[in-house]
């Protein structure tokens, strides 16, 4: 259906056993607060004490909302943050975040995965 956006999805994440993490949003996501809260709480509760540099799939994200880029500028157990976008739509969505959010730690934008994942092993 086109122009669809799920409110209050919940995001896949994962710990692998590289040390990474990966999250994903599912499509069309538009993410709250909630969302982004329910986000950071699993990311600290996966991580416990150590710091792992995590990847955030947002290809397919729709929006995100301001008080879930409040959330996402807050520190968490993330050592560095590669956003992985699509389009040109995801570019605008992540320099608008960058842009007037300070970000915890490292945090960049890429379209390629392998190019995401090099930039987080260089923790």
């Amino acid at each position: 259906m086109s122009g669809y956006r799920e409110e209050g999805a919940e995001a896949g994440l994962t710990l692998g056993a590289d040390g990474m993490l990966r999250l994903k949003w599912p499509r069309g996501a538009v993410i709250t607060t909630t969302d982004a809260e329910r986000a950071m709480l699993r990311v600290n509760q996966l991580c416990g004490d150590d710091r792992h540099p995590m990847l955030v799939d947002m290809a397919t994200t729709a929006e995100v909302t301001r008080g879930a880029r409040a959330v996402f500028g807050r520190p968490c157990q993330a050592s560095r943050i590669a956003l992985l976008g699509s389009s040109p739509v995801d570019r605008v969505l992540a320099n608008f975040f960058l842009g007037i959010n300070a970000v915890p730690c490292p945090t960049k934008f890429f379209t390629s995965e392998r190019d995401a994942i090099e930039w987080l092993a260089l923790t």
